[in-house]
């Protein structure tokens, strides 16, 4: 089974979080990387960078995400529980939880808001592969760069 993409993370670590407890990255790392069955292999290959493993950045980006949807919450450097909302979420028993599941929370579409006027990842099912991580880092670095141009704009040259 290759590596899971960030979206095929995001419920089963929601479900590993379930327990209501704080958890650091390393251990939802560990844990999740024996849920998805990964080799050793896949569990030591690295970014291109050489600084972070791929899995452990899936894992953060899946992580990132559902914060912004207040499903987790961060409660220290490192460590995040999950939320009353997320037990919610866990509740009605989603087949998985993706970036479309994802704008259905007001505070993640405005946290990504300032995107819409940008293709947005094409996120309607679960497994995906390397074409779409490859898109979504371009989309991410497009989108960026689009958000401080604007925020130069409304700091620098408005009236």
């Amino acid at each position: 089974m290759p590596i899971p993409d960030f979206q095929s993370i995001m419920l089963p670590l929601l479900r590993f979080c379930s327990d209501g407890f704080e958890h650091s990255n390393r251990e939802a790392a560990d844990v999740l990387s024996q849920e998805f069955r990964l080799t050793s292999e896949e569990q030591k290959k690295v970014l291109p960078s050489g600084r972070q493993r791929v899995f452990d950045n899936r894992v953060a980006w899946a992580r990132a995400y559902m914060k912004m949807a207040l499903l987790l919450e961060n409660t220290r450097r490192g460590v995040f529980r999950i939320t009353a909302r997320g037990k919610q979420v866990l509740e009605e028993s989603p087949d998985c939880i993706n970036l479309a599941y994802l704008r259905r929370f007001p505070e993640y579409s405005a946290i990504r808001g300032a995107q819409q006027n940008h293709q947005m990842l094409e996120d309607t099912s679960c497994p995906a592969g390397d074409a779409q991580e490859k898109r979504h880092r371009e989309s991410v670095l497009t989108r960026h760069i689009w958000l401080f141009v604007k925020i130069l704009q409304r700091n620098f040259f408005s009236s």
